[in-house]
């Protein structure tokens, strides 16, 4: 039975807003990824999983039990980092610790000074004067304290510096590892793409994608990148190769003698023989990425607030 199951989830807020037909699950021991901007649904599919709000339509569950009304017994297994942080600005770092602790009834706390030390947290300042970073850094000590089963995490590394970044990007690794059942909602491509198995993309509250994601490491098609070493040799790659369509060019840049070639994996001898009656600067194989992938169902002209891309020239 899958560890975390979303069913025909539907909350509409209006507007277009809000999250329509959702249907995923996730396994144990495995790192599933939900990809979209900001905006796109997320945060309402975790709130869902995690009780805080009730579907209109659809269901979501927790170990075999309903998120709503089984809301007392599930939060017992999970840890769960929520992507705005609202902290209690009356106490310390130590403070809220403690207060966590005895909410959990925890009494070892041997895992959870593991964790202050990974994450270089400094507890023992007042809550109200920490930065950002460290109180992201206090939330994911305190959601994982507790060593719990199933990790559910809404935008994790917002606030925290790239070292720190990879930092917990090695803890999710490690938690794997271990076991763990993890939900990683983010809208950066390299930590999605770095820990996940399978992934899904969300775009206006519906799923457009899922898909297991060393196929898409593995695709069989394969994207080249041409420069020719002027613009005759050029003129006549467009003339002999690209009109006729002897290959498939998916682009080419004039003022660069540049052109891009799509083609299969097993065609790739054929390529390079086309390219042996030519002269050429360069000839190299453009990597197709989760970016690439997930552009396909978003327009670059698009508004993409909150997603993280490094866009090709």
């Amino acid at each position: 039975m899958p560890v975390l199951q979303v069913e025909h989830l539907t909350k509409d807020y209006g507007s277009n807003s809000g999250v329509f037909d959702v249907t995923f699950e996730v396994n144990k021991g495995e790192v599933f990824g939900f990809l979209g901007p900001n905006g796109a649904g997320k945060t309402t599919t975790i709130r869902h999983i995690m009780s805080f709000s009730r579907p209109q339509q659809g269901s979501t569950a927790v170990n075999g039990l309903d998120s709503w009304k089984d809301h007392y017994i599930i939060q017992k297994d999970v840890g769960y980092l929520p992507g705005e942080i609202a902290l209690p600005e009356a106490l310390t770092g130590n403070q809220f610790i403690k207060m966590m602790a005895e909410l959990r009834d925890m009494s070892d706390m041997t895992h959870t000074d593991y964790l202050i030390k990974k994450f270089k947290l400094e507890p023992s300042g007042g809550l109200k004067r920490m930065s950002l970073g460290m109180k992201r850094k206090l939330a994911i000590v305190t959601a994982f304290m507790h060593d719990p089963q199933i990790l559910v995490l809404d935008e994790p590394t917002s606030g925290l510096d790239p070292m720190m970044q990879d930092i917990f990007i090695s803890f999710i690794k490690d938690e794997k590892e271990r076991g763990k059942t993890i939900l990683l909602s983010s809208h950066i491509f390299s930590e999605v793409d770095a820990t996940c198995d399978r992934i899904a993309i969300i775009k206006d509250g519906r799923l457009v994608s899922t898909f297991v994601a060393n196929d898409l490491r593995h695709n069989e098609s394969k994207t080249f990148k041409i420069e020719f070493a002027s613009q005759e040799e050029f003129e006549r790659f467009r003339e002999q190769v690209e009109y006729p369509k002897k290959l498939d060019v998916i682009s080419v840049k004039r003022h660069r003698n540049q052109a891009r070639v799509l083609i299969d994996d097993i065609d790739v001898n054929e390529l390079i023989s086309v390219l042996s009656d030519y002269h050429l600067k360069f000839f190299t194989e453009i990597k197709f990425t989760l970016e690439d992938y997930f552009m396909k169902f978003y327009d670059r002209n698009e508004n993409l607030e909150g997603v993280t891309e490094n866009v090709v020239n």
